[in-house]
């Protein structure tokens, strides 16, 4: 589990409609973990709720934390919390920073793909390769420039890095979404491209970079992958507790844990914050998170039960 530590809530500043970026300051005297762009960390709440947000702005050791938190209309309550409740002064644990996306060294061009509140790690992405000069094209898809966090903000670090930047806005655009397939074509043949958004979003833009190398091919969800009926029913052992537990096609093996009276520490319910990693002993897991690196769900050694399910008829967990 992550270690946590004390901080207070400084500046709240709304960059767009539904976006504000909130500072994080050390309370302890001495300076923040250091981090890479592209990474995380993890808020615990006073209302008990465990979220994960990108940081916005490249290590400085003398600054504190920022983050960006859009409060959407299916709101967990996390994001509802901040932007109703959080207040300059309050207190919350946050995590040491947690890079699941990390932005390759080198002088390739890096080119960045955003949807929404997706944009908040290429951001950070953008000013770090400006900063060692570096080349980098971004292509920003928000629903309008509202909505848009950060764009006056690219549109100035573009203009500084002579760098390209698509500005793509629903209500502008007709119905056509933004095209990522040209965004790859038009790439120069040693690229690297990252991108961060909703879940359609990545389906296209997996599609597009279909015949690329994997090792080029780099992404961020904002969640777990929705659970499908389709991957049937299987059932759990339970070593520690001596139990056999089925879970059925609609339900996560959290759901039948806790139907089965059993208590387990789980806080987001979306594959992001790691709460309810669970060790597994046999069974190949169908994971479905956000949380674990594609070398640790390649190990299978780890299940977020959230919202990971089962390859096989039966995981052995130890629980």
């Amino acid at each position: 589990m992550a270690s946590f530590l004390p901080m207070r809530i400084g500046e709240i500043q709304r960059i767009a409609d539904t976006v504000v970026t909130i500072t994080l300051e050390g309370v302890q005297g001495s300076p923040l973990p250091s981090y890479e762009p592209g990474a995380h960390v993890d808020i615990r709440l006073p209302n008990g709720l465990l979220r994960s947000y990108s940081l916005t702005a490249p290590y400085d050791r003398t600054r504190p934390y920022t983050i960006a938190v859009h409060r959407g209309r299916a709101s967990g309550g996390g994001s509802s919390y901040i932007h109703e409740h959080l207040s300059p002064g309050d207190e919350v644990e946050v995590s040491v920073p947690r890079n699941l996306f990390p932005l390759l060294p080198g002088m390739h061009t890096s080119v960045l793909i955003a949807g929404g509140i997706g944009v908040t790690p290429l951001y950070c992405m953008a000013q770090h390769l400006t900063a060692q000069r570096r080349p980098w094209r971004l292509a920003y898809a928000a629903r309008s420039r509202g909505a848009a966090a950060f764009a006056d903000a690219l549109q100035t670090l573009a203009s500084q890095a002579s760098a390209g930047l698509t500005l793509h806005f629903d209500d502008e655009a007709a119905g056509h979404v933004l095209n990522i397939e040209n965004l790859i074509k038009e790439a120069p043949a040693d690229a690297h491209f990252y991108c961060c958004g909703p879940g359609p979003m990545l389906d296209g833009y997996h599609a597009a970079c279909s015949a690329l190398e994997r090792e080029r091919v780099h992404c961020e969800r904002f969640g777990g992958q929705a659970i499908q009926a389709a991957s049937g029913s299987f059932e759990i052992e339970l070593t520690r507790s001596s139990r056999t537990l089925h879970v059925g096609p609609d339900q996560t093996i959290l759901d039948a844990l806790l139907d089965a009276g059993i208590d387990v520490e789980y806080s987001c319910m979306q594959g992001i914050c790691g709460s309810c990693v669970t060790p597994v002993l046999d069974g190949e897991p169908d994971h479905r998170d956000a949380f674990l690196s594609l070398d640790e769900q390649a190990a299978g050694d780890r299940i977020m039960i959230c919202c990971s399910r089962s390859r096989s008829a039966k995981l052995v967990l130890d629980r």
